[in-house]
């Protein structure tokens, strides 16, 4: 009687404990809203996506990111700690706990999505994989690369996209691996490889830490898909639709033609899109633990997805990098968002 007794009793002491640590333990949001900021996990240091000036202020799109879910939080897009981690830590900080999301230039995968108890909070990017090389090389086509050096991130898919492509049209390459992207333009700019891979939008802002910046070129050659997003922990759905609808805000807003500068005037429309877009009608922010006028703090502080494109990498930008197919549905890209209903 007493080994049966023992036998039930430790599985609903167990049990009872687990309950109690669901019910101590804080949702994401809880836990922005007590800090009163935002942690966020972003690149070392990219152009165009995630760069700190000589005051330690953070710009580019993917921080853009970051600052619309503390504009759709916290009613400050400013309030956000930026955390720049490497390709290969940004995955455990943001499992550990150590950050509340992560903005930082990460290809959307299955294995990243099925085994790594993280979710993708959408597409920020659409991005592909190309190689940038020195003029003097006199190569036109990734098809003459054979034989050689290429500087590679490691921790990245483009490891893996690189020896499927080499290995698909019957080429060898010496790997020359770096732990981060500024390393790998280094490597590049000293002669100690041939070629430097990662996504295209990599490549353009790299190009610009060069000595001689006018001497590289990016092949024609993409070579994969790298749909770039913001995550977040699995397991908290509440905090997933609260970044993944802020990001969903900044390309429906541009599609409503709302931006930073005339959204207060949208005030007074009668079109019941722009009415649900602002809150006044429709859905509003309860759902989401938000106030109503959540999406209107985005795009009045942070910007809409084109105004955010076009200052971080467009041609008002260093890295004059094409919309393509970050365009609009309606424009000829696929930059697409389920509509606020």
């Amino acid at each position: 009687m007493i080994r049966r007794l023992k036998k039930w009793v430790a599985p609903a002491l167990m049990l009872a404990a687990a309950g109690a640590q669901a019910e101590t333990s804080s949702t994401t949001l809880e836990t922005v809203l007590s800090k009163g900021y935002l942690s966020c996990g972003v690149n070392t240091g990219l152009p165009g996506f995630a760069t700190p000036d000589e005051k330690g202020q953070w710009s580019g799109m993917d921080v853009d990111v970051c600052r619309g879910v503390a504009a759709a939080v916290l009613g400050d897009a400013s309030k956000v700690k930026y955390i720049p981690l490497t390709a290969k830590e940004r995955f455990t900080a943001l499992q550990s706990g150590e950050i509340d999301m992560l903005s930082r230039n990460t290809t959307w995968t299955l294995t990243r999505d099925a085994s790594l108890g993280l979710n993708f909070a959408g597409v920020s990017y659409y991005d592909g994989q190309g190689f940038l090389v020195k003029k003097e090389l006199g190569v036109t086509s990734a098809k003459q690369l054979d034989g050689a050096a290429v500087c590679i991130q490691s921790g990245t898919t483009t490891e893996l996209n690189l020896a499927d492509y080499f290995r698909t049209n019957g080429m060898k390459y010496q790997p020359v691996v770096f732990d981060t992207s500024d390393g790998t333009a280094k490597g590049f700019d000293s002669g100690r490889c041939d070629v430097l891979t990662s996504d295209q939008s990599q490549l353009y802002a790299l190009r610009l830490r060069l000595s001689k910046p006018d001497q590289a070129v990016v092949l024609p050659e993409v070579i994969s898909k790298e749909p770039l997003g913001p995550l977040v922990r699995q397991g908290d759905d509440q905090w997933f639709n609260i970044v993944k609808w802020s990001l969903f805000a900044m390309i429906n807003a541009e599609e409503l033609g709302l931006t930073s500068a005339n959204i207060d005037k949208s005030k007074s429309s009668a079109d019941p899109s722009v009415r649900r877009f602002l809150g006044i009608e429709g859905p509003k922010g309860k759902g989401m633990g938000l106030k109503d006028n959540w999406a209107y703090q985005v795009v009045k502080q942070v910007g809409n997805y084109g105004e955010i494109f076009e200052r971080n990498i467009g041609e008002s930008s260093p890295l004059k990098i094409e919309r393509g197919l970050n365009a609009q549905w309606s424009q000829g890209g696929i930059l697409y968002a389920p509509p606020f209903r």
